[in-house]
């Protein structure tokens, strides 16, 4: 399982973050934003994120249904966890695409009108699919609620393995750890996010996360490989739209 701790964070000097004097200006202001993103990650983490809890729910919902029909005779108490966990999944959906979010996850997290919450279902149903899956609901929940050490916890118990919510939770662990100021942590599991399936969704994401904070902690030449992986192979990708410039700005670190 993942692990926190606390760790003191010094901010990076000007001089470590200088740009090359012969950059135009608009290579100068896509640098500011990268410096501003790096230090400012709880904005960042939430702008890449929203599109993505969509899909998560989407995803979610297919792998619960075919859990239930795969478990239905072999497995009834597989069926029950699920019937179980209808309500608490029903609540996750609204807080994702709803505005009263905060009120929506803790009911998701604790139940609500007498139906069980993920918390319940894991606790309740320990060893099922389902509680496999509350495990993932749980942690993303939390995280959602900036609530980083549980986040760490509940998403690290996950052990799903698909093409997207695997990806997705080890992602997220590296989330919760750069706002725990665990940038280091937080780096090997962006790398583990971008390595566990190769698609167009998560993959560059996780490998511009990833050179991000490698470039924050002064790994320019990791910085480097990541974002070249993302322009030689996920050209079509978003992250693949000001690739240049920061490969540019690793090449620059990295000989210095």
């Amino acid at each position: 399982m993942a692990t926190y701790k606390k760790r003191g964070y010094k901010p990076k000097t000007k001089e470590e973050v200088e740009h090359v004097e012969d950059e135009n200006s608009t290579t100068a202001e896509v640098f500011n934003t990268l410096d501003e993103t790096a230090s400012k990650t709880e904005d960042w983490v939430v702008k890449n994120q929203k599109y993505i809890f969509v899909i998560i729910g989407v995803v979610a919902v297919g792998v619960l249904g075919y859990l239930g029909y795969k478990e239905f005779v072999a497995k009834p108490a597989q069926t029950e966890a699920m019937n179980d966990m209808f309500q608490a999944q029903k609540y996750y959906n609204e807080a994702v695409t709803g505005t009263d979010k905060d009120s929506l996850f803790n009911l998701a997290l604790n139940g609500g009108e007498g139906k069980y919450g993920m918390l319940d279902i894991i606790s309740e149903h320990s060893g099922t699919e389902a509680a496999n899956l509350a495990n993932y609901y749980t942690g993303m929940a939390y995280l959602n609620m900036k609530d980083y050490k549980n986040a760490v916890s509940y998403l690290s118990d996950y052990t799903g393995e698909d093409e997207a919510t695997g990806p997705i939770a080890k992602g997220a662990i590296g989330d919760a750890f750069v706002q725990l100021n665990q940038k280091e942590d937080a780096l090997g599991y962006y790398v583990q996010a971008a390595e566990m399936r190769k698609n167009e969704l998560t993959t560059p994401m996780y490998l511009y996360k990833a050179g991000i904070i490698a470039l924050d902690l002064g790994k320019a030449g990791e910085a480097l490989k990541y974002f070249t992986t993302i322009k030689e192979e996920y050209p079509s990708a978003t992250e693949a739209t000001n690739i240049d410039v920061f490969i540019g700005k690793a090449e620059v670190l990295a000989n210095k």
